[in-house]
């Protein structure tokens, strides 16, 4: 089949690049890293080696969303932090928080599968920001 490949290219007349694919191979619902898949004589790199974004999203080899979450939480703490650290007033503050740091928060929490006790912890910091 990839021979097939290779002549459909070439008659096309188009260039196949390896290295900006990505592959992964699950067997039995476990990712398998013994099979390596090659394109015009090149190996296509797989997940684990690099990780892939594709339409905002990353994909890495465990393929769980637990390392993103915590990604956000450190996004929001330092957010802020840099907030907390500049010299405007209060209601300046609070303005960046709402139409700076919390739309930069809500595309990671609509992309990945972040549990609610995550939500809720950056929520917090939140709210313990703002009462002060």
């Amino acid at each position: 089949m990839l021979e097939r490949l290779d002549v459909l290219m070439a008659w096309c007349r188009m260039k196949f690049k390896p290295k900006k694919s990505c592959s992964l191979s699950v067997r039995k619902d476990k990712i398998d890293a013994t099979t390596i898949f090659t394109a015009a004589s090149q190996q296509i790199p797989m997940v684990s080696q690099e990780p892939v974004k594709s339409l905002g999203r990353w994909y890495n080899s465990s393929m769980k969303d637990t390392k993103r979450g915590l990604e956000t939480v450190e996004l929001a703490t330092e957010g802020l932090l840099a907030i907390n650290r500049c010299g405007l007033q209060g209601k300046l503050k609070v303005w960046c928080l709402q139409f700076m740091l919390i739309p930069k928060l809500l595309w990671p929490l609509l992309v990945y599968e972040i549990c609610s006790t995550t939500v809720e912890a950056i929520d917090a910091k939140i709210n313990k920001f703002t009462r002060r």
